[in-house]
């Protein structure tokens, strides 16, 4: 099994984005705000075991829900923490 099929993957929905900026002060390497509308652009759906629990803190920080994690058992499947 891949990476890719065993990872959980980190999900945004820019139409529900309020915009707040939240995801990206707590995980740059995974999140971005767009330059145009603010909201939210993913830069790592798959950022791994070491952001784990920064991912975690932003997906329960986003103030519109528009976070969420889905892996091989569908969603909410949490990232694991090494």
């Amino acid at each position: 099994m891949t990476r890719a099929e065993s990872a959980p993957r980190v999900h945004v929905d820019r139409a529900r984005c309020a915009a707040s900026g939240l995801c990206l002060a707590h995980v740059p390497e995974v999140f971005d705000q767009s330059d145009t509308d603010g909201r939210v652009l993913l830069l790592d759906p798959e950022p791994g075991p070491a952001l784990a629990g920064r991912v975690r803190a932003a997906l329960a920080r986003c103030p519109s829900g528009a976070i969420t994690l889905r892996g091989p058992e569908g969603p909410g499947h949490d990232l694991e923490e090494t």
